[in-house]
């Protein structure tokens, strides 16, 4: 009857949630509550049609702790991107959906651009792990900063001085007159594909950088596998986020099962947050004979990639522990966690219900990387994120920028705010990677498939 019961509920709010997008007339693409809990609970049912068990769209636990916010769903439009010189794939017009009043252009052509930053004299920093290199862009003109680097990605100032992840450390440098120099090692030997002990093997040697309000540095390190379980006894520890202490000193574990956790920030009030990129192919963990069994139509939809506040040895489960998309509430705030049938079958490797609920997140593949906290004109204060988009997923999980307003000392739910790089087969003309808000009060957004940089105007 149990069983019975959860699949009835996610038929039910699947059913309803399509209604209400259909009768508001709201744009599908945007509807991103509805879009995510539907379709989460559509594959539910799915697999319990399939297996003649399991718990639908009404997990454990039903509604989060402390409740859940919907946001409503911001009306977009067609908005032409502009500009792009007319090279590929710029050779023919290409359109975004945005807020009403919202213009897109193109700002500068950068290959494989990625993290973003910018300086204290207005200069917009682009990293590029494929290049080795970190360039700055002005008014059309780019000019390389540092070259010869280590797969840089994160960026990050503090005053005049910058900090730039690399795939084996972090380094600061004093920033001047459009120069940088007076390379310091901030933390050294973080883990990549040159660690003696990995002999070539890591899946996510990116890492990304935020700086604390207390003066500390913080740093993603991401796992070097996808249920690689022995990160969480390397030393340093991988699937991590490290802390480097305000003075320096060795980095020590902040916070820990955080499979690549490639968007970093500090919000306003101080606290760090991460946006992770969570696991792939996971199996069927309920009872029935579907149970342990790897198949498309839950894949597809779990488990959701957190967007989550970190303080000292905050657990995100990883590889243990999933957060959990199925409950009866059409958000994915305060999520709490379920066990890995795979890596944690019996509950004996982590107490998954122990675990503080997720704060918010986005659907199942959505491979968010840059994280930024600003303002998106009339939207107000919020998290920006950058999703790139699926890879295995089918169908694919579209690219878009997000943006979860940020209230009362917290972030509400994900809203798109830019979407239109994928068309209705799947194929894919950009994919946004980071989204900045400038001292122009304009949004810059990294494009690493276009090989462009974004200008966004806002109202």
């Amino acid at each position: 009857m149990k069983t019975m019961t959860r699949a009835v509920v996610a038929g039910s709010l699947a059913l309803s949630l399509a209604g209400c997008s259909s009768s508001s007339g709201t744009d599908p693409a945007n509807t991103k509550s509805a879009e995510a809990s539907g379709s989460e609970a559509g594959a539910a049912e799915a697999s319990a049609q399939a297996s003649g068990a399991g718990p639908g769209g009404a997990g454990p636990g039903g509604a989060g702790p402390g409740g859940t916010t919907v946001a409503k769903a911001i009306p977009l439009v067609a908005t032409p991107v502009q500009g792009g010189n007319g090279e590929a794939p710029f050779n023919e017009n290409r359109e975004l959906k945005a807020p009403q009043g919202w213009t897109v252009s193109v700002y500068a052509r950068v290959p494989s651009a990625r993290l973003l930053a910018f300086t204290p004299d207005g200069k917009l920093l682009v990293s590029r792990p494929k290049y080795g290199d970190v360039l700055s862009v002005s008014q059309g003109a780019q000019t390389t900063l540092l070259r010869g680097l280590n797969q840089p990605h994160g960026l990050a100032f503090r005053g005049d001085t910058l900090y730039v992840a690399e795939s084996d450390q972090v380094t600061s440098y004093a920033y001047a007159g459009g120069r940088a120099t007076g390379k310091r090692v901030v933390a050294g030997g973080l883990p990549d594909a040159k660690s003696p002990e990995l002999r070539g093997a890591y899946s996510h040697a990116l890492k990304s950088v935020a700086l604390g309000q207390d003066g500390a540095v913080y740093i993603s390190i991401g796992s070097t596998g996808n249920v690689s379980a022995e990160d969480r006894d390397a030393s340093p520890e991988r699937a991590s986020i490290v802390r480097v202490p305000p003075g320096g000193g060795p980095p020590a574990t902040f916070a820990r099962g955080v499979r690549n956790g490639t968007g970093l920030a500090v919000a306003p009030d101080g606290s760090v947050w991460t946006a992770v990129n969570n696991r792939d192919n996971i199996a069927y963990p309920y009872e029935g004979e579907n149970q342990g069994k790897v198949f498309t139509s839950y894949v597809n939809d779990h488990p959701l990639e957190p967007l989550a506040r970190l303080t000292q040895g905050r657990e995100l489960g990883w590889p243990y522990c999933n957060p959990d998309p199925d409950l009866k509430t059409p958000s994915y705030t305060n999520r709490p966690f379920v066990r890995d049938f795979q890596m944690n079958p019996d509950g004996s490797k982590l107490d998954c219900a122990q675990l503080r609920p997720v704060e918010q997140g986005m659907g199942a593949h959505s491979a968010p990387l840059g994280l930024a906290f600003g303002e998106a004109g009339s939207l107000g204060p919020g998290a920006l994120v950058g999703i790139h988009g699926s890879w295995n997923r089918q169908p694919p999980r579209e690219p878009e920028v997000s943006f979860f307003a940020w209230r009362d000392n917290t972030l509400g739910p994900q809203q798109t705010i830019l979407t239109g790089f994928q068309a209705g087969d799947g194929s894919r003309w950009g994919r946004p990677v980071a989204a900045v808000a400038g001292p122009d009060k304009a949004l810059y957004v990294s494009d690493d498939k276009a090989g462009a940089i974004y200008r966004v105007t806002t109202s």
